[in-house]
């Protein structure tokens, strides 16, 4: 398999990726909350500052909250901000949670993700629930954007987990949904690849399962 040719390490993003995730319903459910315009006309950025500073722990998830109820009507509750926050968190397939099982006896995995606090919470609630154990212990390491103060495609971000990580960019995958991100990869040292819209991880690694 030419992608992995001298690979040692593979580096997943997380949403999009390993984790399915359907960020309509997050505009949908903010939108019932009064938001509205949550995402750019291409539906790539955010209209909103404030969550990218929860993505890069700028704030604290209670910060988060009291800022995004000031861009709502009325008064929601913390609990709606964060259910409307985390509608968009699907499932983690447990073909996807064998694949990195698979690939674990022979390479190192990592996961890098853009996201926060609230996310991360709720994603390892859901999967625990899911499928009986902690996502964490599927990786080398698992790397958060609000954890590394740096969000991808900035080359801060990729710089920190490499260094983090100790890997060898050049014995390394980065595998992300999106383009600019997986650019952002190989301009930092990283081998990378595109997953295209439509395309699934496990398709790739489809001679593992």
């Amino acid at each position: 398999m030419e992608l992995l040719k001298g690979i040692k390490n593979i580096v997943f993003d997380l949403g999009g990726v390993l984790l399915n995730i359907d960020p309509k319903k997050t505009i949908v459910a903010f939108g019932k909350l009064g938001m509205d315009k949550l995402v750019g006309d291409q539906g790539l950025s955010y209209d909103h500052d404030i969550f990218y500073q929860m993505e890069q722990g700028k704030i604290t998830p209670q910060e988060f909250r009291n800022g995004v109820r000031k861009l709502l009507l009325g008064e929601p509750s913390n609990q709606e901000i964060d259910d409307a926050w985390t509608a968009m968190l699907l499932d983690f397939p447990a073909n996807r949670v064998e694949l990195v099982k698979i690939l674990r006896k022979e390479f190192k995995i990592y996961l890098f993700s853009n996201t926060n606090a609230i996310h991360v919470e709720k994603y390892h609630t859901n999967f625990r629930n899911q499928h009986g154990f902690e996502v964490s212990t599927l990786f080398e390491k698992d790397f958060y954007s609000n954890e590394l103060g740096f969000r991808k495609p900035s080359p801060e971000s990729f710089q920190e987990i490499i260094r983090l990580s100790g890997i060898n960019p050049e014995e390394s995958l980065f595998i992300d949904d999106s383009r600019p991100n997986v650019e952002a990869s190989i301009a930092s040292g990283l081998n990378g690849f595109w997953l295209e819209p439509g395309q699934k991880v496990e398709e790739i690694f489809r001679k593992f399962l």
